[in-house]
């Protein structure tokens, strides 16, 4: 645990470390399965197709998920209320998603754009709750590029162009700041361990 928690407590400091490795580990297997899925979108998304639509459908729920553990094993660092959000966003996210596949590229890449705004902005402020514990600046970059990434998204699907292999792309850049922040706080792991 980062060495600005200290408390009379050893239980505190305990629970505190368990909280940081389960965060750190869940960071891992988030960047794992980002990375995974882009590659897997982008090799199926040249048209709309059963094996793209259940990737479509995949991501978000994988999000839910991953806030529900998140919300489950955080501890002091949980943020409550913007773990509810995004579980609400995201349940949100894959419902509209199934619901426009067969409308086309640009409502997907609609619905995907939204999802990315809302989403980044409850990213932003979850780091910025959790700064304390360490390895969080890469989920606030993460959060803030999610935002804009989503106006690209808005931008994409109202042109000629629209293409599903984007979110690949954003995926995998998302996959990327999760190995960072995991990355980060396994050095505060390290350096509290000493």
């Amino acid at each position: 645990m980062s060495a600005s928690v200290h408390t009379g407590d050893p239980g505190v400091a305990v629970r505190a470390a368990s909280s940081t490795r389960a965060l750190r580990n869940l960071y891992f297997a988030r960047f794992g399965f980002a990375v995974t899925w882009a590659i897997l979108l982008i090799a199926t998304a040249t048209s709309i197709n059963a094996g793209s639509i259940a990737l479509l459908v995949i991501y978000p729920l994988f999000d839910v998920a991953a806030a529900i553990i998140d919300f489950r094993s955080s501890g002091s660092s949980r943020p409550k209320a913007p773990l509810y959000i995004n579980i609400a966003l995201s349940l949100a996210a894959a419902i509209g998603l199934a619901a426009v596949v067969g409308s086309g590229i640009p409502d997907i890449l609609r619905v995907w754009g939204i999802w990315a705004i809302t989403a980044g902005i409850v990213q932003l402020i979850v780091a910025i709750l959790r700064w304390r514990i360490g390895g969080q600046l890469a989920q606030v970059l993460s959060g803030g590029l999610s935002v804009f990434a989503g106006a690209g998204f808005l931008l994409v699907g109202a042109g000629p162009n629209a293409a599903l292999t984007i979110a690949g792309g954003y995926a995998a850049l998302g996959g990327v700041f999760f190995l960072i922040s995991a990355i980060q706080l396994h050095r505060v792991i390290r350096k509290a361990g000493k």
